[in-house]
């Protein structure tokens, strides 16, 4: 069996560096002329310059919840109409086609709107789908919705790039399942492993064997060693991948079980969440990344979810870099004595004082009496009364600022922690 995708998988890491920041500025200039969200996120930037990770990190991060606010302004804004106006009435400006070269659109919770050309493996996923073992001539039972969101589509398109058949199971009828697998003998399942789980104890309860079934790929859900080692003792090889509907597959599991290797196709950086500003390697922080899809050319784009890059190559052999895989959400915003508390307020205090390193602000107390505290790590003298009125300055509260030893406070992307008892 062909051991990896293809050859960019094993590429010198530098190789692969050059080779994206190499193509990026035509891919921004091409999204800066044919899409007017990413033009003014591109504002006071060449497209050229833009070939460097340091000159990327100039661009600012567009969010997911700003993306849901663009397409809803642009639907408000605009009558339905055709061609290019319609392309940005849907989409906000950020696609670059629309009716009639997407070949689909989905709609996410909010709901933000995407379009899905007709563009082999348009999501991605394909290269996914090889790491878990499946092959050309394989029947792949997918088990992801086909209506409204993207799954069931994503996880087709990648089957019938690798040259497989595809069984539309979609979700529910659990019977119906079995008998399917039972019948037409798939060798590969896509969709949440709890399904899986679920499909595979109907088929005990119903007495029906499974025994083609051995590799399956997961995403949508958690993906921990206990439900791993379950399917092992079923007989199948489960892996998972990451994705989202706006950026398709970003990062997928191999045969290494030793994170997720990087899509080829993307630039991946890790935020401090409410900035734009990448974190060292290894630490947590919002998953950022850039795409170089035509259709849809998100630059910058802040996903929402909480990751570490990991140091090294994998040992599977690939070389591209690795996440931890998904670690929780970015988005810690809560409610202080009637006042929302932002991450992006914190992270303006810690620009203003810059010889803070870590921190995190705690909301603890009960319903009622709520306390903030503000713990920081800093080795060098710090004002601590000027770094409380910085605080209440941004949030409009009153903080105890309490200085932590170096490297006690946690390294998991935490920038707000609410610890408050509501019993």
């Amino acid at each position: 069996m062909q051991a990896y995708f293809d050859a960019r998988e094993t590429a010198a890491v530098g190789q692969r560096e050059q080779t994206l920041f190499a193509r990026l500025p035509a891919v921004a200039a091409a999204a800066r002329e044919r899409a007017p969200a990413i033009a003014r996120q591109l504002q006071g930037v060449d497209p050229a310059s833009l070939n460097s990770r340091h000159a990327l990190s100039q661009v600012p991060v567009l969010r997911k919840s700003e993306l849901l606010e663009i397409q809803h302004a642009a639907r408000i804004a605009r009558p339905a109409t055709q061609g290019d106006a319609e392309r940005v009435r849907v989409f906000g400006g950020v696609s670059t086609i629309g009716w009639g070269a997407a070949r689909r659109v989905f709609a996410s919770p909010g709901p933000i709107y995407e379009p899905e050309s007709a563009r082999p493996d348009y999501w991605g996923f394909a290269r996914a789908l090889h790491a878990a073992g499946v092959r050309p001539g394989d029947l792949v039972h997918n088990c992801f919705s086909y209506h409204f969101t993207p799954a069931g589509s994503m996880m087709e398109t990648a089957a019938h790039a690798l040259g497989c058949t595809v069984f539309p199971g979609g979700v529910g009828q659990t019977e119906q399942q079995v008998r399917a697998m039972a019948d037409l003998a798939p060798q590969a399942y896509t969709g949440t492993p709890s399904f899986l789980r679920i499909i595979l104890e109907k088929a005990d309860d119903m007495g029906v064997a499974l025994p083609s079934l051995r590799r399956a790929l997961f995403s949508g859900e958690a993906y921990p060693p206990s439900l791993q080692a379950w399917f092992q003792a079923r007989g199948v090889q489960g892996f998972q991948a990451y994705g989202s509907a706006d950026l398709g597959m970003v990062a997928f599991e191999t045969e290494a079980r030793d994170g997720l290797v990087l899509n080829e196709d993307l630039i991946v950086e890790i935020v401090r969440p409410g900035t734009s500003q990448p974190v060292p390697d290894g630490e947590v922080g919002e998953v950022v990344v850039t795409t170089f899809n035509p259709d849809y050319p998100l630059l910058r784009f802040g996903t929402g979810d909480l990751s570490a890059l990991m140091a090294g190559t994998s040992p599977c052999g690939r070389t591209n870099g690795r996440i931890r895989g998904w670690m929780g959400r970015a988005d810690q915003t809560t409610k202080v004595r009637g006042m929302f508390v932002h991450p992006e307020q914190i992270a303006r205090v810690l620009s203003r004082h810059p010889q803070i390193g870590r921190a995190r602000l705690v909301v603890s107390g009960e319903m009622g009496h709520d306390v903030m505290t503000l713990k920081i790590e800093s080795a060098d003298d710090l004002d601590i009364a000027r770094v409380a009125d910085t605080v209440r300055d941004q949030t409009k509260l009153r903080a105890i600022v309490d200085v932590v030893p170096a490297g006690s406070l946690p390294n998991d992307g935490k920038v707000i922690e609410d610890i408050r008892r509501y019993d």
